[in-house]
């Protein structure tokens, strides 16, 4: 099948619209701001107060600029406050025009975008916007160029294309009065291996083909300017011929580049612009050019002489079409003109806005309103789709400016416009990069320490050899005295030397966060944190050091000198086992742990400590006498009866309830607690032990033996269970192989009677 493209293509179609990157916002309140233009471009929120009394002594020109709220509520005039914010103008606003079908007197005053010329006020980084209509209009002009492969497998479709002449004229009619038509041809590149260089074939390359002579290859002819008559359409199209080359891809893409940039000699108006592009075959991409020595890429200028392509040997293409609809053409193109119709109204549908390359830094969006009046963003917001006659449709465009540069001779501008439509919009873009107070300079003022510099914006821009906020001091003074201990930085890096002194950094937002010192080397606000708190919230910072309340101390305050924090328990400090310090216990043996030492993972309670003492000095149990009097001295022993009288005693504290088994299996309960002398014990133990019964031997063995005889009279009922199973099965089998070895004689196939009869043939019966 052979495709066929129509591709609406106008002089400003290889323009593509392009991405920017945004730029980054900076803070108002910044060191680096040191003018009113650089506020300005620190961020579309900042301002800048020009109040030449605005700063005391000690602030810094970067504290002028800063949010119009900030600066009204530090006492800046509202007058003298510069904020300017950006602007559209309107320069050309002609509304979108409607006129009745076929009234030619319109055609050059029909309008379809509105507005056709807009200036933009950009503030650096504020989005400015502002709205395109779009309008299609009935009986727009037309103008077409059917664009041909002539080689010789397009034979069959020249007779067809020599007839399309007056019936496209006719049929296009339907849409519009002012319809004109051209033709151009295109074969491919006039050298090896494209086509043959020999001499017979060069001037008939179908001659080892085709008994009839061809055209001489060629690129690209244009054969006829656009115009409305379409009887010479058909005569000039009817006298061409085919013409031939070696491989499969033809140079379409020279001619369609060509038919584009020729304006003047093609004829193209600033109307809609159509071109048809009929092939059967694929088209050279850029590169291929280097096989016949083509290495200079397309320029993108008309090189037509005498209406012939003269540089067809020396470039190639690399644009894309922007908009085109594709077709399927019969074998013999006879449905050429039901694809030509059919492809116009599917490209005239549909607008897609695109602009040219934006200026460096700059960004660009769309939003589109179409026939549903819902809102489309990203790229959905550039396009509207299904459109007839008489539909209007808007697109919001919003452009921001970047950080301002060195100010060009020529303000920057775009193009935008709907892709395949000649009209556009001409956007011209005006960076706000200066504030209206720089006007206003006055130069020598008595203001700057009697005219040794000029007051610009309410600061003094000081003459060559001046410094200081008022240009009161010389350049000469030495910055060596604001050095503390030959440091490297002025004035500790908080603050500026002004005629040899230091003039320290204060801070508009925050007042109590200041600078101090001979040398800007003290604070109030830098001193250690403790808990997320400047000095722990138990002192306060002076000149970066911490006074800490009468019952801290620290660098941080962070150490009470109290020992509130550090008893255990039992009332004691650390449990006995350590120092309280800062208000944390440390424990003298490191195996306890915890805030008041009292945690011992790897020691055994007080209970495993006293039972051996327990059992021998109560029970007799464990330890020889000798050795229990000995070890147990230390045990002041009280018995009672049972384990609950033991709820009796007093909870003393530091008193353990503790509950231990003896070698017998009895548990003993007993409690323990500290003596009034040092390292004695008290203990309270109950003497009836909860020793368990023993076990019940006559029902143990009766158990067991019943189990035994219950289990052996079961294993037999079993045995004799399967046994019974076992014998039925063999007795059957039995009994089925006695049954196959009884013969029936009327039965078996392979049995024959030993009687043989004999009958007497010549036998009467009387």
């Amino acid at each position: 099948m052979n495709p066929l493209f129509a591709a609406v293509l106008l002089l400003c179609c290889r323009y593509s619209a392009t991405g920017t990157q945004e730029h980054s916002d900076h803070g108002c309140h910044s060191q680096g701001v040191r003018s009113c233009g650089e506020c300005l471009a620190a961020g579309p929120h900042c301002a800048w107060c020009a109040e030449e009394n605005f700063l005391e002594v000690g602030q810094h020109i970067w504290e002028r600029c800063d949010t119009p709220r900030a600066l009204l509520r530090r006492g800046c005039p509202f007058d003298r406050l510069e904020d300017p914010r950006g602007s559209t103008v309107l320069l050309k606003n002609r509304k979108i025009t409607f006129h009745p079908k076929g009234d030619q007197r319109h055609h050059r005053q029909v309008t379809q975008l509105q507005p056709q010329s807009v200036l933009l006020h950009l503030r650096p980084g504020e989005p400015q916007s502002f709205e395109i209509k779009f309008k299609r209009v009935d009986d727009y002009p037309i103008d077409l160029y059917y664009l041909m492969d002539l080689s010789f497998s397009m034979e069959d479709d020249l007779p067809n294309v020599k007839r399309l002449g007056a019936e496209l004229m006719e049929e296009m009619r339907n849409i519009t009065h002012d319809f004109r038509m051209g033709f151009g041809a295109f074969v491919d590149k006039t050298v090896m291996p494209y086509i043959s260089t020999a001499k017979d074939m060069l001037s008939n390359p179908c001659k080892r083909t085709e008994p009839w002579p061809c055209a001489p290859p060629f690129t690209y002819n244009h054969v006829l300017s656009l115009t409305a008559n379409g009887s010479l359409f058909t005569e000039l199209v009817g006298v061409q011929r085919i013409s031939g080359n070696l491989d499969l891809p033809e140079g379409g893409l020279d001619a369609l580049m060509q038919a584009a940039v020729c304006e003047e000699q093609i004829g193209w108006r600033n109307v809609t612009r159509l071109l048809v592009f009929s092939t059967d075959a694929g088209f050279h991409s850029a590169g291929d050019g280097k096989l016949g020595g083509i290495v200079l890429p397309n320029d993108g200028k008309c090189h037509l002489h005498k209406n012939v392509y003269t540089r067809g040997n020396a470039q190639g293409l690399r644009s894309i079409f922007p908009k085109c609809a594709v077709g399927a053409l019969s074998n013999n193109s006879d449905n050429i003109l039901q694809i030509i119709v059919e492809a116009y109204n599917a490209l005239t549908s549909e607008v897609v806005m695109e602009n040219s390359k934006l200026p460096a830094g700059y960004h660009i969006s769309y939003t589109s309103r179409c026939k549903d009046r819902k809102p489309g963003h990203s790229e959905q917001g550039r396009k509207c789709s299904n459109i007839s006659v008489g539909d209007e449709v808007s697109f919001n465009v919003s452009i921001t400016a970047p950080l301002c540069v060195t100010a060009s001779q020529r303000p920057p501008h775009i193009i935008i416009k709907p892709q395949g439509y000649s009209e556009e919009v001409e956007v011209l873009l005006s960076p706000i990069c200066k504030c209206s107070c720089q006007k206003d300079v006055v130069p020598r003022s008595p203001s700057c320490s009697h005219g040794n510099g000029s007051l610009e914006c309410g600061m003094c821009r000081c003459k060559e050899g001046r410094v200081g906020r008022l240009c009161e001091c010389h350049q000469s003074e030495s910055s060596e005295l604001c050095r503390r201990d030959n440091a490297s930085q002025v004035c500790s890096g908080h603050g500026e030397c002004v005629c040899g002194k230091c003039v320290c950094r204060k801070s508009s937002k925050k007042p109590s966060q200041a600078y101090y010192g001979n040398f800007c080397e003290c604070s109030d606000f830098s001193c250690d944190q403790y808990r997320g708190l400047q000095c722990g919230g138990n002192g306060r910072c002076v000149c970066g050091l911490c006074v800490c309340l009468p019952a801290f101390r620290g660098r941080a305050c962070e150490c009470p000198l109290g020992s509130e924090s550090c008893p255990s328990r039992d009332k004691q400090i650390c449990a006995g086992r350590g120092d309280c310090h800062c208000g944390t216990c440390v424990c003298h043996d490191s195996r306890f742990q915890g805030p008041t030492c009292e945690l011992c993972p790897s020691c055994p309670s007080i209970c495993t400590l006293h039972r051996e003492c327990i059992f021998c000095r109560a029970f007799s149990l464990g330890l020889d006498p000798e050795e229990c009097q000995t070890r147990c001295a230390h045990l002041n022993l009280t018995l009672v009866g049972q384990a609950g009288a033991l709820a009796t005693v007093p909870p003393y504290p530091g008193l353990h309830k503790c509950i231990e088994v003896d070698a017998e299996g009895c548990r003993v309960h007993f409690l323990l607690r500290s003596g009034q002398k040092e390292d004695s014990v008290l203990a309270h133990v109950a003497f009836d032990r909860e020793c368990p019964s023993g076990p019940n031997v006559i029902l143990i063995t009766a158990v067991l033996s019943g189990s035994i005889v219950v289990l052996g009279v079961s294993l037999l009922l079993l045995w004799k269970l399967l046994t019974s199973i076992h014998d039925r099965r063999e007795f059957a089998h039995f009994q089925r192989e006695l049954e196959q070895r009884r013969w029936n004689r009327r039965n078996n196939p392979i049995y024959k009677s030993a009687v043989t009869t004999t009958v007497n043939p010549k036998y009467k019966e009387q």
